[in-house]
């Protein structure tokens, strides 16, 4: 049997494959009212996001693969200016590429309580709802693009997990550029590469050609960073945060 993935990577996959599980287990039992497959239609799918805020009473959290603009959940999310509970929170998980100007936009215009947070990992785009409701974005053989309500219970609650796995190893979106800027340069690349590959001290200086003495200035200024407690660790975060792909 082959061992799971690991990691943000490893949270994909389940997530994927517990999706088809459920569909799967739809199909065989039509009547079950666990899972409704609604068409990719804006007004239809906003109105399903509304319904499930209203339910929200705690935390709703959102997790868009792209931009707010190429979402169906993320836009009617943001343009509610409240939830269900006066207290709930909204977490926002994204990959750079939705840090565009309309993300900051609707963010100022919601009365709610927003984080966001960014990472460089692929994602499902999901909405969870206080661990019970969820919507998913998906794209099935028999349906084509489809939206999943979710109302199993146990469903919403393994993928709120899995959304809370990647949302702890991402940054906020200051952080993000704040990281991104300070390791840009090619010096912190290379020396990064060969954090990520376990190359000893002595080896990665005499590579890059600086002393041994600078190189570990290099990585403890890196590594503080990063917020690493290890060596390894710091190549792993660089690929987590993007500066680095795994192989390359």
């Amino acid at each position: 049997m082959q061992e799971p993935a690991d990691g943000v990577e490893g949270a994909l996959l389940r997530a994927r494959a517990l999706i088809d599980l459920t569909v799967a287990l739809h199909r065989q039992t039509p009547r079950s009212d666990s899972l409704v497959i609604l068409p990719d239609d804006e007004a239809a799918v906003a109105n399903a996001v509304d319904v499930l805020l209203d339910r929200t009473r705690h935390s709703a959290n959102l997790a868009l693969p792209g931009s707010v603009e190429q979402s169906r959940l993320g836009a009617p999310v943001l343009a509610r200016r409240r939830a269900g509970g006066q207290d709930c929170i909204v977490r926002l998980l994204c990959n750079p590429r939705g840090l565009n100007a309309q993300l900051p936009r609707a963010a100022k215009k919601s009365t709610r309580r927003l984080e966001t947070r960014v990472t460089h990992s692929p994602l499902v785009e999901v909405l969870v709802a206080d661990g019970r409701f969820a919507l998913v974005r998906a794209e099935l053989p028999a349906d084509g693009d489809c939206v999943l309500i979710v109302q199993d219970p146990a469903v919403a609650r393994t993928l709120d997990l899995l959304f809370a796995g990647v949302w702890s190893g991402a940054v906020s979106p200051a952080e993000h550029v704040r990281v991104n800027q300070r390791l840009s340069s090619d010096v912190a690349r290379r020396i990064l590469e060969r954090l990520r590959d376990g190359t000893t001290d002595a080896v990665g200086a005499r590579d890059i050609e600086v002393s041994l003495r600078t190189y570990r200035r290099h990585v403890a200024d890196i590594m503080r960073e990063l917020g690493a407690n290890s060596r390894f660790q710091a190549g792993m975060r660089a690929v987590e945060l993007g500066l680095l792909t795994p192989e390359d």
